[in-house]
């Protein structure tokens, strides 16, 4: 392709003729003055790298707290009373429910000229249950994170970070 700017230095006979649109009108109108140009396109390129912006410490931090901790509790106790019976029977007596108190039968073999079962006593067992609440101080542990964002020129955080 030509020059468009003119070289001073080169003499006008050494300079490449370039076609001007005058000249292709006054010529023969079967010739056709070409030229090309190029086309420049221009493209993106987008890319990532990692840059390090700053450090971040968490610890984790374990706090003791006293409260009051509230339970109901039931305690049973048992009132045992011993019932004379003396009375003799052919088979013993099963143990046997009446009401809230059980009865236990207690037998004892007494040697006559005859064998004779004779009901010695019963035990009457009542149950009494009792409900109480009850306070007990207790210490409770609580964790909470601490996180702790540092410069990026900062040393390394997990260097100084005890084991």
């Amino acid at each position: 392709m030509a020059d468009p700017v003119p070289n001073p230095s080169m003499r006008l006979d050494d300079q490449e003729q370039v076609p001007v649109l005058d000249d292709a009108l006054r010529s023969n109108p079967r010739t056709v003055a070409e030229e090309i140009i190029p086309l420049v396109e221009e493209t993106a390129s987008v890319s990532k790298r990692e840059v390090v912006t700053g450090h971040v410490r968490v610890q984790t931090v374990t706090d003791a707290v006293e409260e009051l901790a509230r339970a109901s509790v039931q305690r049973e106790d048992v009132e045992v009373t011993r019932v004379p019976i003396d009375k003799v029977v052919e088979a013993a007596p099963e143990i046997r429910t009446d009401g809230d108190v059980t009865i236990v039968p207690v037998l004892e073999e007494v040697l006559v000229v005859t064998k004779q079962l004779v009901l010695k006593e019963e035990l009457h067992i009542r149950r009494r249950i009792e409900t109480e609440t009850v306070e007990v101080p207790v210490t409770l542990r609580k964790q909470r994170a601490l996180v702790e964002r540092l410069a990026p020129d900062a040393p390394d955080p997990e260097k100084e970070m005890p084991q």
